[in-house]
């Protein structure tokens, strides 16, 4: 190739790049991106915390025997009971025996009561004809008193004695679960001590213990959130235990619930408020931008163009987010699409139905 060929080559490429970049530099700015926005709002949001507790019983009770005894019965581990059922017995044998004698010694005393009745009578009869003296119609009279007394003492005793027969079959206090067994059949079981624990699946609440600080914040009737892995309830404080521990610095709050399939024993969470309810500037959660150094939204102009705004993140509620920065009520942001877009680049504001592929 001559060497005027090479100039003149080396001439028209100088020429078509110059013109690609004038075009490129000239040329139609990009097509809108379709996005869909948000409003930023004013909300008044309350900062909580997620606090570790576990679901409790309100009836769970290691149940007492009264009365000491033999076991003869007791109920099965699981066994659900009706309150007033029995969950053990105890051999009676004795305490029938006993009941049958005292019930004798209050016929014996009834029928001296009756005759000593009798005998004042009479007396009183023969007082007006001072046949006999007013001493024998003392004595006799109290003679009467003295048999009121033992009537009243023998039925004293015959009713501790059918009470103790009642006692030998320990009944349910409450509806509940058997959840465990501390006697056994042909053990001796004396007096007070526990024989099963009864556990009322029914009636449970969540029990949480938080920091001493929290306490002012908390108070019975709010409506707080309760979790169990993926799982989250409303439920109402029930009660709110004034009495902090002095080493740990804790105080206990329980939450109850309207429906609950919860067992007791499962350790859940509940979301209780860390302080005063402040007013805030909030933004839809899926408006937020979070990478690795800095968290920002996208704003929209009146340009029809998006603009970054660092933000700082803070309390969660449900479908929003706290945030500070340079945002104020009615900013629209960018909720869809933002993943595709720049500062800079003009959008086109789209609903979701617009957005949608249509079928075929």
């Amino acid at each position: 190739m001559s060497r005027h060929t090479s100039r003149s080559f080396s001439t028209i490429l100088a020429l078509l790049l110059a013109a690609l970049a004038v075009r490129a530099a000239d040329g139609p700015a990009a097509d809108p991106i379709p996005v869909q926005i948000g409003a930023v709002t004013m909300q008044t949001v309350t900062p909580h915390s997620w606090i570790p507790g576990s679901i409790v019983s309100r009836a769970d009770a290691r149940i007492a025997s009264v009365v000491g005894g033999r076991v003869v019965w007791v109920a099965e581990v699981g066994s659900r009971v009706k309150s007033g059922a029995p969950i053990a017995r105890l051999d009676d044998t004795q305490v029938r025996l006993r009941v049958v004698d005292l019930q004798a010694q209050v016929e014996r005393a009834r029928a001296q009561r009756s005759l000593a009745k009798s005998q004042v009578e009479r007396y009183d009869q023969l007082a007006s004809t001072h046949v006999l003296s007013a001493s024998q119609l003392e004595e006799a009279r109290a003679q009467l008193d003295m048999t009121d007394a033992d009537v009243t003492r023998a039925d004293s005793q015959l009713h501790q004695a059918q009470q103790e027969l009642a006692d030998s079959q320990i009944r349910a206090p409450f509806a509940g679960v058997v959840t465990e067994r501390f006697i056994q059949q042909g053990e001796y079981v004396p007096v007070g001590a526990a024989t099963v624990r009864l556990v009322n699946t029914g009636a449970i609440e969540a029990r949480a213990t938080a920091a001493l600080e929290f306490a002012a914040n908390i108070r019975p009737g709010q409506i707080v959130m309760v979790r169990e892995r993926d799982r989250e309830r409303a439920g109402k404080v029930r009660a709110v235990v004034p009495v902090g521990d002095d080493r740990s610095r804790q105080f206990e709050v329980r939450v109850a619930f309207d429906k609950a399939d919860w067992l007791v024993g499962t350790p859940i969470e509940v979301s209780l408020p860390t302080a005063a309810a402040r007013t805030a500037v909030t933004v839809p959660r899926d408006a937020l931008v979070i990478r690795a150094n800095r968290s920002y939204v996208l704003r929209v102009t009146r340009a029809g163009t998006v603009e970054e705004l660092d933000v700082l993140p803070g309390v969660a509620i449900a479908d929003l987010v706290e945030v500070r920065g340079a945002l104020a009520a009615g900013d629209r942001l960018v909720v869809r699409g933002a993943e595709r877009l720049t500062a800079g680049q003009p959008v086109k504001i789209v609903t979701e139905e617009a957005r949608a592929p249509h079928p075929g």
